[in-house]
């Protein structure tokens, strides 16, 4: 496959790419949405993630949370690894977890990232501001598919903030 014609997206480029994408949006905490794609970034470098990973982390809900289109996507100045990546991350409207899982499993770097979401995701200090029921829902949901994924028991605070 030949080389994308254009310059590749610098990493500050697809960060200000997401920004405004996302901008306008807030997390289920109220807080703006580009906090979570910066922690989620931080926590792919902080596990010694490479650019490509880095990319698809600023990048990840971008497509399923409809803030970029697929032919967007397809059309960016990135990678083959950063596109399957997040496309690999993007869940399909009734998609099951384990199908979710076993994409993210079968593409060469979305593990990483979404270890890194899930890790920023499941931040307790994140979590404590959700009424009860909506805490214990995404807490199991978390822990669900950190075991899909083969993450159950690692410790994951990489990422987190006030962590190192």
């Amino acid at each position: 496959m030949p080389a994308h014609p254009l310059p590749l997206l610098t990493l500050a480029e697809v960060e200000a790419v997401a920004r405004a994408a996302h901008e306008g949006q807030t997390d289920k905490a109220g807080r703006p949405y580009a906090e979570h794609l910066a922690a989620v970034a931080a926590g792919v470098r902080a596990r010694g993630g490479d650019a490509d990973q880095i990319a698809a982390a600023w990048l990840h809900d971008s497509v399923e949370d409809d803030a970029l289109t697929e032919e967007w996507l397809a059309a960016a100045a990135l990678t083959p690894r950063t596109k399957a990546v997040v496309r690999a991350l993007t869940r399909r409207p009734g998609e099951e977890p384990e199908t979710y899982a076993r994409r993210i499993l079968a593409t060469p770097g979305a593990r990483l990232v979404k270890e890194a979401d899930l890790a920023h995701n499941a931040d307790p200090g994140r979590l404590a501001v959700l009424d009860e029921a909506t805490r214990t829902r995404l807490t199991e949901k978390y822990a669900r598919m950190r075991t899909l994924l083969g993450l159950a028991g690692q410790i994951s605070e990489i990422g987190r903030p006030g962590q190192k």
